[in-house]
């Protein structure tokens, strides 16, 4: 895997990506279907306060619990549970355990917010 993800027709196992991944807060692309890109993200703690200008992006819980603050709320997503933001609106994620997200966001998304 590259930082554009994994070749399309090639078989990767997420179960063995977060086994093998010692950070505590990292995101990796998966792959790329159509304009979009699948991306695995690992957290715990928190990251910053962002907005994504042109891009919704969906967030979908496999592992763990992830606080999503958006705007004046604060979600808690549970394994099997997902949640799409809007464009343009504000949101942070946290994870006070291990937590493990898939992420589908355009191919445009700067990962850190605009």
């Amino acid at each position: 895997m590259d930082d554009k993800g994994f070749p399309l027709g090639t078989v990767f196992d997420v179960n063995k990506i977060v086994d093998e991944t010692p950070e505590k807060w990292i995101n990796f692309t998966l792959t790329k279907v159509n304009d979009s890109l699948v991306r695995l993200g690992i957290f715990e703690g928190e990251f910053h306060w962002h907005k994504h200008d042109k891009e919704d992006e969906l967030f979908y819980v496999l592992e763990g619990l992830l606080l999503l603050d958006v705007e004046d709320e604060t979600l808690e997503l549970k394994p099997g549970q997902g949640y799409t933001v809007a464009k343009g609106v504000m949101h942070r994620t946290r994870a006070e355990i291990k937590t493990v997200v898939l992420m589908v966001e355009g191919d445009t998304v700067e990962p850190k917010g605009d």
